[in-house]
């Protein structure tokens, strides 16, 4: 025979939990889990609603007349892109920028490094977004 299992001393944990009261945790902990799925929901459909993205790669100043500036991007499969590329001083100012066109490939992620004129030197190379193409 299988002995039960032993129970703590009455009051030890608070009071002994109602048929209702379990009832209501239950719910609660429901609840609980279908707001976590709709924010994860939320979340992923923002990423997916982006139709362009865009990754900072690396950079080179070449000194005070030119920065590279080496990124990836992500969009459909074909489709064009635009990116604007900023080279900032030390100050956060930015000492050069273009925009620049991103033809239609048949991969996803394309690879891209461009040279950037510059007024002065620069101390990086970012991307500052990307946009499909007009």
């Amino acid at each position: 025979m299988v002995a039960p299992a032993p129970r703590p001393p009455v009051g030890r944990y608070g009071p002994e939990p109602t048929a209702g009261r379990r009832r209501l945790q239950r719910a609660a902990l429901a609840a609980l889990v279908a707001v976590a799925m709709l924010v994860i929901g939320w979340i992923g459909s923002g990423v997916l609603r982006d139709p362009v993205q865009w990754q900072d790669v690396g950079y080179r100043v070449d000194g005070p007349g030119s920065t590279e500036v080496t990124f990836d991007v992500t969009s459909a499969v074909g489709t064009a892109v635009t990116c604007r590329v900023q080279a900032l001083s030390a100050s956060y100012g930015e000492v050069g920028v273009m925009d620049v066109p991103v033809p239609p490939a048949d991969t996803r992620t394309r690879r891209v490094t461009v040279t950037v004129p510059t007024v002065g030197l620069a101390v990086t190379g970012v991307v500052e977004g990307c946009r499909l193409a007009e």
